[in-house]
């Protein structure tokens, strides 16, 4: 077996205090490292624990009335964005270097006009391969103050089990199966989706779906060992290799209950290459030439929204 192995770090946070979610980061990629992983994956936005800031808008009748206090709370927070080559990546850069493990590590990135939501995913020299900014911000709510990425990108990771391609998307994302259509019409092999939201059975088995309709593995790191529903664990895998030859198989390889914890999630790399080459998902018979309607702009009753902020969404502009 040609077996790589992704570390699910379900933590809870320690609110928006930065220095003492580095440390618990570092705490659990080192324990992630002794059990013999791979890839350490962290849940989405760890620098600052996916903290709201007060006064969110949770609904539509909300929408548009903020008071002062909220739109400054909104400032503050924004505020608590870090650069990619500041002191909090920079650690984690040198962690993997040092452990020799890849880790996707999630903050908060400054950038300009408003910060984005990003996973940095560093191999185990320690270098950046990728950056990817959440493409489908929740802008229905925290997120309408973050600017949303432009692009799904995926790389050559070098591992000790040998080169695999891997992509990212994060948390709402996944809602979408453009997104993990996209990443394998980019070749990955692997997804890595950072997560901070209630994975109930509906949201683990769409996730599973993505999985089965383009045979790429797929890696979920939840925050945990919270009593709300945001922080209810549940990290989860699935390997991608739907049927073997006795018919229909589990492609679950781990999924964690709430409590916090380091959940090891090891793929066979060459089942699910052999799979891949021989079956009828993924791109072997799409008809991409009917589907010009995916890629209009258009958005018609019963689909309107406002976004967080109040304003008409238009996501061509976005």
């Amino acid at each position: 077996m040609n077996r790589l192995v992704v570390a699910l770090l379900q933590m809870a946070a320690n609110g928006s205090d930065q220095d003492a979610n580095l440390r618990k980061g570092d705490e659990f990629c080192r324990r992630a490292k002794t059990m013999g992983a791979d890839v350490a994956l962290f849940p989405e936005m760890w620098n600052i624990g996916y903290t709201s800031y007060p006064g969110t808008p949770g609904d539509y009748d909300r929408i548009g009335t903020e008071t002062p206090e909220v739109l400054r709370a909104r400032a503050a927070w924004q505020a608590q964005a870090i650069s990619r080559d500041g002191p909090f990546v920079r650690h984690f850069r040198d962690l993997a270097r040092e452990l020799e493990m890849a880790i996707a590590i999630t903050y908060l990135e400054a950038w300009p006009g408003a910060p984005r939501n990003s996973n940095s995913l560093i191999d185990r020299r320690g270098e950046i391969l990728f950056t990817y900014a959440k493409m489908h911000t929740c802008d229905f709510d925290l997120e309408g103050a973050c600017t949303p990425g432009e692009d799904f990108y995926v790389a050559q990771l070098d591992t000790a089990a040998g080169p695999v391609q891997v992509g990212a998307m994060i948390c709402f994302d996944r809602e979408f199966p453009e997104s993990a259509r996209i990443l394998m019409l980019k070749n990955a092999e692997l997804i890595l989706v950072p997560n901070a939201c209630w994975m109930e059975p509906h949201r683990l088995r769409q996730l599973q779906s993505r999985a089965f309709e383009n045979m790429v593995a797929v890696a979920m790191a939840n925050y945990g060992g919270g009593a709300d529903r945001e922080a209810n664990g549940h990290s989860a895998a699935y390997d991608g290799i739907a049927f073997a030859k006795d018919g229909s198989r589990d492609m679950t390889v781990v999924e964690a209950g709430v409590a916090e914890g380091v959940y090891l999630a090891p793929f066979d790399l060459n089942a699910l290459r052999d799979y891949r080459s021989r079956e009828v998902w993924g791109n072997a018979f799409r008809r991409p030439h009917r589907y010009s309607l995916l890629t209009s702009p258009e958005v018609k009753p019963p689909f309107v929204r406002r976004n967080a902020l109040g304003e008409a969404y238009e996501p061509v502009k976005r």
